[in-house]
């Protein structure tokens, strides 16, 4: 028998303040049609069409290949949203028809296969959760049969309304008794739509239709607002770091630890409180992270050091130590054993094993070979006003504090600069370069100044 899938996903979302479609907003890093989509697939359905409207063309774009868009325009409903996915199915005959919103991302897809299952040959199964504050959804009517149907929230009484048990828009329908039903339909209603709700009391009124309780609310909640965003990422966050906890990850403070669903994380590794990391980002086993750490698609070696620091598109090598507040920008990448300190700044610049960058330094567009230390306040002044030019610092060498080394230009191996100079041409191998004007002293310089008058207490 077959199976079809259809994912609702083009409301526009007016109670998140925004023109970005509500499904494209992301929980950790991924949009949450995403998440829907994973757990359609969990199912194995033989065809997925995504219904888009608001926003289209960017909902289209982040579809994964293999999905289907289906335009709805107008949008008159959800029942109206189904039809029009149906229409571009063609014929579905007796198979299962699963109807998902793409609101709801941490729905999992054992517990769509239970409602695929319950339908069996009855007309219909929805998911049903019992909500303390069932407030926005629809309530579900039984009778002595069980599911009579369900009334949205505007066109419910105050009896109605009382109740807890909801639906979650989440239904598997037979195709046939689908189509039949949608044809059926009226928009006499508050919102003057075609409700996919009232599909469910037309097919009770003819054959049973089988709730599947959800014992969790959470797992079906849905977003529709910025604050159940947040809510729906907390809970993702929880299911991740969990996930990653019983992998043999160590988290300090599990609730303050952010993680995207593509970070890679090994045994062994300890993460401390306000560590971000995000994108691709991977931290190889027995490094430390944090606290406060923000990385977007970058590496993290074996046995690394990272605290109090930014990261993007960066490489640490195994052993190496960074920060604290430090930002490495793309580019940048540290090999074994190598320190970029307290508010040094890189960007596009390799630091050699074992080199260091202790504090209050930029380096751009740079190679730092073995065994170096740059002193504080050292600059490479890389930008001419129209072109970066590139510094070449080799083995074993030593940088005095605040030099400027003016690009391009290399210093050798063994070389040395001194404090306070200014390296605009290239130093030989072994050599000290220092660049000073000569210091000179005004004598009584002090006694001629004007005196200052004296504080008032």
């Amino acid at each position: 028998m077959s199976l079809r899938a259809i994912v609702l996903a083009a409301g526009r979302g007016t109670r998140m303040k925004s023109d970005r479609p509500k499904v494209l907003f992301c929980v950790a890093g991924r949009p949450l049609l995403s998440w829907v989509l994973d757990a359609v697939a969990g199912t194995a359905p033989d065809e997925v069409v995504v219904v888009v409207g608001h926003g289209a063309a960017e909902v289209r774009a982040a579809l994964p290949e293999g999905v289907r868009a289906v335009l709805q325009e107008p949008q008159l409903g959800t029942g109206h949203a189904v039809a029009t996915a149906l229409a571009a199915m063609g014929e579905v005959g007796g198979g299962t028809v699963l109807v998902v919103p793409g609101d709801s991302p941490l729905l999992l897809p054992e517990t769509l296969r239970a409602l695929v299952e319950a339908r069996g040959s009855a007309p219909a199964a929805l998911l049903t959760t019992v909500m303390p504050d069932p407030t926005g959804y629809g309530r579900v009517l039984r009778d002595g049969e069980g599911v009579a149907g369900i009334v949205e929230e505007r066109d419910a009484t105050p009896e109605q309304r009382a109740l807890c048990e909801v639906a979650v828009s989440t239904y598997a329908f037979g195709g046939e008794a689908l189509a039949s039903a949608l044809a059926g339909l009226s928009r006499g209603n508050d919102q003057g739509e075609y409700y996919l709700t009232d599909v469910v009391a037309a097919l009770a009124a003819s054959g049973e239709v089988c709730a599947v309780p959800v014992p969790d609310p959470a797992e079906v909640q849905g977003v529709n607002s910025l604050e159940q965003l947040a809510a729906v990422a907390a809970e993702v966050r929880r299911r991740l770091n969990s996930a990653w906890m019983r992998a043999g990850v160590e988290m300090v403070d599990p609730s303050r630890v952010y993680l995207d669903a593509a970070v890679t994380l090994e045994a062994g590794v300890r993460l401390y409180p306000g560590v971000h990391l995000e994108g691709g980002t991977t931290v190889a086993a027995g490094a430390e992270v944090g606290p406060d750490v923000f990385a977007v698609d970058s590496a993290i070696g074996p046995k690394a050091r990272v605290w109090y620091s930014v990261l993007r598109e960066a490489a640490v090598g195994e052993g190496a130590q960074v920060g604290p507040f430090a930002s490495l920008r793309p580019g940048t990448r540290l090999e074994a054993g190598a320190k970029v300190g307290t508010f040094v700044e890189t960007k596009a610049t390799t630091v050699g094993r074992r080199s260091k960058v202790p504090h209050l330094s930029y380096l751009g567009d740079a190679v730092v070979g073995e065994d170096s230390n740059v002193g504080a306040g050292t600059i490479t002044c890389n930008y001419d006003g129209r072109e970066k030019h590139r510094t070449v610092i080799g083995d074993r060498v030593f940088i005095g504090s605040d030099t400027m080394l003016v690009a391009p230009v290399t210093v050798g191996d063994d070389a040395y600069t001194g404090a306070g100079s200014v390296i605009t041409h290239d130093v030989a191998p072994g050599a000290l370069a220092v660049e000073r004007a000569p210091q000179r002293e005004v004598p009584g310089y002090a006694a001629r100044r004007p005196k200052k008058a004296p504080r008032k207490e």
